[in-house]
């Protein structure tokens, strides 16, 4: 792994960040600035502490510790999209819900062999 960019856990979240932007564009006009802009920082949130755990890599705790606020920022996620998928129904928040509950499974899966196996250079 040479790059934050070749955990398979950023691509997805990544790519999940695309998807939630562009659906929350669906959003009424004043819905954009609301709930869309909260779960569009969220959704990007996952992705982004990713990224800067891996740039902690080098100190395993720190590295668990941002993949653990990762996975909170999912939750947040989802928690937002599940309140979208009841007020705009008419909009396929539940696709990315479904997307979000693998990711959170991968996302722990990884911090449990972070946990176990990772090793750090000395």
């Amino acid at each position: 792994m040479k790059s934050y960019k070749d955990l398979e856990i950023y691509q997805l979240a990544f790519q999940y960040a695309i998807e939630v932007h562009k659906l929350t564009l669906l959003l009424p006009k004043f819905e954009l600035y609301e709930q869309g802009s909260q779960v569009r920082r969220s959704s990007k949130s996952i992705k982004d502490t990713i990224a800067e755990g891996y740039g902690r890599r080098r100190y395993k705790q720190e590295f668990i510790r941002f993949l653990i606020f990762s996975h909170a920022s999912l939750i947040e996620c989802k928690s937002q999209l599940e309140m979208l998928t009841i007020l705009y129904s008419d909009i396929n928040f539940k696709q990315m819900i479904e997307k979000y509950d693998n990711l959170g499974a991968r996302i722990y899966k990884f911090i449990e062999y972070v946990e176990t196996s990772w090793k750090t250079k000395k």
